[in-house]
């Protein structure tokens, strides 16, 4: 029997690309074979996700390989090396095993050439999830809630107006009562500024932070500003309010002191008021106006303010000296101060499993350590999980310690990481402990109450701190049983528990028919290590786009921008890394809206470089 020829007159066996042909068809008969053998995990997906879940079955097979020798020899020859096929790789494959079965003389199927179903079908999802995006951008911006905008309908117009086209509510702070009025200033700027906006709303989950901090004595200072010689350059500005108004203190007040009674109702202005502080030294306020009931007043001397201090209005007339007028008022309650609480390296702290209010370290007159700083945990069930010899990281990692022994009520950490002067251990901070299996319910009793309200006004819910796929199938559950099925599900990654499941993770997610993803780079940071961040959330977008799930960019993007006003080089860059995502979120700030703007130029930009994995060739300037 001859052999069969090549367009050449080469037999086929000689020619280059009779090896590539053969590894193609190889490949592409495991990846089915794969998919057959995945027929009990696909039939519990959701039919609208079934070719989803299919093509994610294949990247993963494929991507069980190291197929890089088999790239270089595709680029060569000059044909798809593969490195641009997460939505479509069967597609892809058959379309170069094609190309390779004409130019060798042999049975073309004339199968399509990478069809485009996986693309549409993420932009169906990614509508679904979000929406529309906008006429310019096809990347939507997504902003955190900051609790004012419940009482501030013109910065909720504001976002809408500049560019936000999500707005993330998270259920870790506020209340339902907050988050209504929230979403009562969204409808109300949606109606009037005819801007899409979708809810996310955030569950909480199963969080461990630190529990609160002793309580010091209030104490209430202020001071002048002086140059480095100590000459005054500008007084403390005080304001002075009845102790029962609870309005917030104007812009620009270095302290606010509370008066008990009636008694700021006989100041006027160009009065002295008199006191003395809590170290004995006597003080000066001058009365300068008056602002509805309450006064502002400037001080040139430092002072210690505590409650039930007396306040000596003093006055002068036209003619003649200074002179005390009425009675003295007083200082009303100060809000309590936490004690401080600073770890070193090689200090101990003691993480109790009962809610006790943390303590610093008590030391003797020689500074010996009597007792270890300690404090308390949210989820006591980590006492069940962790093991001596694991390391554990507090407030992003700025503190990190390993645990040396574990008890049932606590366990002792030792702190092997922390500023050079140490670091300033607070109140309901994250702990994350990336080297113990904890098994956490991935929803808690708060969640499950705060579910109900969530499925009535939300668009998506936000699954925080997933572990394994029982956690995706318990809130699953829950949507069913408050008839909330069709509300979308954003699934975020933040454990490493997550990352280490992800393809899992996703096949459960895509039980559910509007689903995305949100790479929560924080959390997921501290977990795994910062230098592997750009390394996961590479991994975690592919696995994404091979599942055609919208993708959620999070956590820091502009965050010096939105905090100061003023961006960073590094973060400008890490915006437009963005435009990879179908959605990138910002953090609140003060400077929320040149945030917002900021990103809209710069997405919008990107757009016509950067799609995905590809880069985009448009004509350039030169």
């Amino acid at each position: 029997m001859s052999r069969q020829q090549s367009g050449s007159g080469k037999p086929s066996e000689l020619h280059p690309y009779a090896s590539l042909l053969h590894e193609l068809e190889s490949l592409r008969d495991e990846l089915t074979e794969l998919e057959k053998l995945s027929a009990a995990t696909l039939q519990d997906v959701n039919p609208v996700h079934l070719a989803s879940s299919i093509n994610l079955i294949h990247y993963l097979g494929l991507r069980r390989k190291d197929i890089r020798p088999l790239q270089e020899r595709l680029a060569v020859v000059g044909l798809s090396s593969l490195g641009r096929m997460e939505s479509h790789v069967l597609a892809n494959l058959n379309a170069i095993i094609d190309l390779l079965r004409c130019a060798l003389g042999k049975a073309c199927k004339n199968i399509p050439i990478l069809t485009e179903t996986g693309a549409a079908q993420l932009e169906m999802n990614t509508n679904s999830l979000f929406g529309k995006p906008p006429s310019h951008r096809r990347v939507r911006i997504m902003v955190t809630m900051p609790s004012e905008v419940a009482d501030d309908y013109s910065l909720i117009k504001q976002m809408l107006v500049h560019g936000m086209d999500c707005a993330r509510i998270n259920c870790a702070h506020d209340n339902p009562e907050t988050w209504a009025r929230m979403i009562e200033q969204i409808n109300l700027a949606r109606r009037e500024t005819g801007r899409h906006c979708h809810i996310l709303m955030d569950l909480g989950g199963p969080k461990l932070r630190t529990g609160e901090i002793t309580q010091a004595p209030a104490v209430l200072k202020w001071k002048p500003q002086r140059d480095v010689y100590g000459n005054l350059l500008a007084p403390a500005r005080i304001w002075l309010h009845p102790e029962d108004d609870a309005a917030p203190s104007p812009a620009g007040a270095d302290a606010s002191l509370p008066v008990q009674g009636n008694w700021l109702s006989r100041v006027s202005q160009h009065d002295m008021i008199e006191l003395t502080d809590a170290r004995g030294a006597v003080r000066i306020l001058d009365v300068v106006n008056q602002t509805g009931a309450g006064f502002w007043a400037e001080s040139k001397q430092t002072a210690y303010i505590t409650p039930g201090m007396e306040l000596k209005l003093l006055r002068k007339p036209i003619s003649g000296h200074m002179h005390r007028v009425g009675r003295a008022g007083t200082v009303g309650k100060l809000k309590p101060l936490a004690e401080s609480i600073r770890l070193h390296v090689g200090d101990h702290l003691t993480i109790t499993r009962e809610p006790l209010p943390g303590k610093p370290a008590q030391l003797d007159a020689n500074g010996r350590v009597l007792r270890a700083a300690s404090i308390a945990c949210s989820l006591p069930e980590v006492f069940l999980s962790v093991k001596s010899g694991e390391r554990i990281l507090i407030d992003d990692g700025k503190i990190e310690g390993v645990i040396r022994s574990v008890g049932k009520t606590r366990m002792v950490v030792e702190i092997t990481q922390a500023g050079e002067g140490g670091e300033k251990l607070l109140a309901n901070k994250g702990i994350n402990l990336p080297d113990s299996r904890i098994e956490f319910n991935g929803l808690t009793a708060q969640d499950i109450e705060h579910l109900e309200f969530v499925v009535q006004h939300a668009d998506m819910v936000g699954l925080s701190f997933v572990r394994n796929s029982d956690d995706i199938r318990l809130l699953q559950k829950h949507l069913q049983r408050l008839d909330a099925g069709k509300l979308g599900i954003v699934l975020k990654i933040e454990t490493r528990a997550a990352f280490e499941n992800l393809p899992e993770l996703l096949l459960t997610l895509l039980h559910s028919p509007i689903v995305g993803v949100m790479i929560a780079r924080g959390d997921l940071a501290v977990e795994c290590g910062y230098e592997r961040l750009a390394e996961l959330q590479e991994e975690i977008l592919w696995l994404a786009e091979a599942a055609h799930l919208p993708v959620i960019w999070a956590t820091q993007v502009l965050e010096r921008l939105s905090k100061s006003g003023k961006p960073s080089r590094a973060e400008i860059t890490d915006a437009a890394m963005g435009v990879r995502a179908e959605c990138v979120m910002l953090n609140k700030g003060a400077h929320i809206i040149g945030a917002i703007q900021t990103l809209d130029d710069i997405l919008h930009r990107m757009q016509s470089h950067q799609h995905k994995k590809n880069s985009l060739l448009r004509r350039l300037h030169w």
